[in-house]
């Protein structure tokens, strides 16, 4: 669909999104596990009014994501951080639910601060799943939580519940299932004293094709053998497909390809893919016959979105909208060379385009100093 609004500008459909949220009420409704969005994927708050609607709250990374949570989500606030600061302890225990330590000195450093909430700590399993080692909670010398049982156990009178977030874009059923059965051998005598159990983020469960049956049977009997209340993290599984970074053609040269300039770069406004050398998909134009590379507008030479082969030659002026622009890319876009940022743009269930924020040079001249 083509719109005359002045592009760049991300493009949130909450029709889209809501397919996502309907699967989480199903795993909510069919396991009893609640969910809660992982703000660190996607804090774009002008839908926040959609999501509260089928998640329990949210959980965060850092002090401001967990500001962000409790003053425009609602519901539960989960705390986590890997290193709260004593300004950060005083600042949470205002407004969380539960606050989750990464490491046990924290726990007993600021455990009397927060006593009155719910306290759970990080446990690394030593076992992962993720595309990438720069996103493996379990890669060598991790710093990502307690892996020792002993150490857990002699804490435990400490904390209600723990944390394993170990998955990055897990979508393999047989995978989790036997990571959450080596979780239960491994922790069981930990488990057993907790009240809650988050399995984290990363679990690619709002996939197409994806067994939802037997992803809730699995949740419901972890739960039922060690009577927790057990929580998932969604983020990426929230938020995926639902939104696009529609742009323009700014101009077409040639150097033995064809490469078309956006008036959007990949190092500002999607720099996930280039921390990740991936490349994104488009939703338009249509693929075909015609090569092209379609590179970003800033200074730096590796600013490419990618190689792709369309239905027709790219020209100045072409609309070109690059596809699940949400999770990790709002959050990370920045200002590099002083780069216009993408307005946020949703389509609202009814079909209408809302412009929710459009940023000018005081963004940018204010972001600095």
């Amino acid at each position: 669909m083509t719109t005359t609004l002045p592009t760049p500008y991300y493009l949130i459909d909450e029709a889209r999104l809501r397919q996502n949220l309907e699967i989480i009420q199903q795993v909510r409704e069919q396991s009893g596990a609640k969910s809660v969005l992982a703000l660190k994927c996607f804090s774009t708050w002008c839908v926040f009014g959609l999501m509260r609607e089928y998640m329990d709250g949210t959980t965060s990374s850092a002090l401001y994501e967990a500001r962000l949570g409790y003053e425009e989500f609602g519901g539960e606030v989960h705390a986590y951080s890997v290193g709260f600061s004593d300004s950060d302890i005083q600042a949470v225990k205002g407004f969380a639910d539960k606050v989750i330590f990464n490491s046990i000195s924290q726990l007993q450093r600021y455990h009397a601060e927060v006593r009155d909430l719910q306290i759970g700590l990080r446990v690394n399993p030593g076992i992962s799943y993720s595309h990438f080692d720069l996103a493996d909670p379990a890669r060598r010398y991790s710093r990502l939580g307690v892996r020792d049982l002993d150490a857990l156990l002699a804490v435990a009178p400490l904390i209600k519940g723990a944390m394993f977030h170990f998955n990055c874009e897990n979508d393999d059923i047989d995978n989790i299932t036997a990571a959450i059965d080596r979780i239960g051998e491994q922790y069981g005598p930990l488990l057993d004293r907790l009240d809650w159990v988050s399995l984290g983020g990363g679990l690619y469960f709002t996939k197409a094709g994806y067994a939802l049956d037997r992803f809730c049977a699995l949740l419901k009997g972890f739960s039922e053998r060690f009577g927790v209340q057990v929580y998932l993290e969604p983020g990426e599984a929230a938020i995926t497909e639902s939104a696009e970074l529609v742009t323009t053609v700014l101009d077409v040269l040639h150097n033995e390809i064809d490469i078309a300039i956006l008036d959007a770069s990949l190092q500002a406004h999607m720099p996930d893919h280039l921390i990740y050398g991936t490349t994104p998909r488009l939703n338009a134009p249509a693929p075909g016959p015609h090569r092209v590379m379609i590179a970003g507008r800033s200074c730096l030479a590796g600013d490419i979105f990618g190689e792709y082969a369309l239905e027709a030659p790219l020209r100045v002026g072409s609309e070109v909208r690059i596809a699940d622009a949400a999770g990790y890319t709002m959050v990370n876009k920045n200002w590099f060379n002083g780069l216009p940022m993408p307005a946020i743009v949703v389509r609202r269930l009814d079909g209408t385009l809302e412009r929710i924020r459009s940023f000018a040079y005081d963004d940018f001249k204010h972001s600095l100093s």
